[in-house]
């Protein structure tokens, strides 16, 4: 479904097609629904759909930057927090290799479907290269 910057905020005007990662319904994620401990960390995650309809009311509102970011974001949903955490780190300038990066962006791309990180971490690598930020 196509979204506008008038479904703007989603919470409030497209509840009934948002879920948690888990698949819980947002409308059901509440602050007294935390409190009483009905909640796991699945239910706290953001499901890839939701970041793709932001992306969209981005795009229609003239933030083609953010629309990108919230895309990226959206193909990550699935990858594990761990995985997140060693990836931003081999990002990081000196960290890795020009081929070490290649090979991280074919991986996502492969092992993820996340082609909008690949090109991204391959535009870094370009760019690494160039400013002599690649791992000496």
């Amino acid at each position: 479904m196509q979204e506008t910057k008038s479904a703007y905020p989603l919470r409030d005007k497209a509840s009934d097609r948002l879920y948690a990662y888990s698949g819980r319904p947002l409308k059901d994620i509440s602050a007294e629904a935390i409190a009483a401990g009905e909640l796991s960390a699945e239910d706290l995650r953001t499901q890839a759909d939701a970041l793709r309809q932001q992306a969209e009311i981005a795009r229609d509102g003239g933030y083609p930057q953010l629309a990108a970011n919230l895309m990226r974001a959206a193909e990550l949903t699935d990858v594990p927090n761990e995985e997140l955490l060693r990836i931003y780190d081999v990002l990081r300038p000196e960290r890795a290799s020009y081929e070490e990066l290649q090979r991280l962006a074919d991986y996502l791309e492969d092992r993820y479907d996340a082609g909008e990180n690949a090109a991204f971490i391959r535009e870094a690598a370009d760019v690494y290269r160039d400013r002599n930020l690649l791992r000496r």
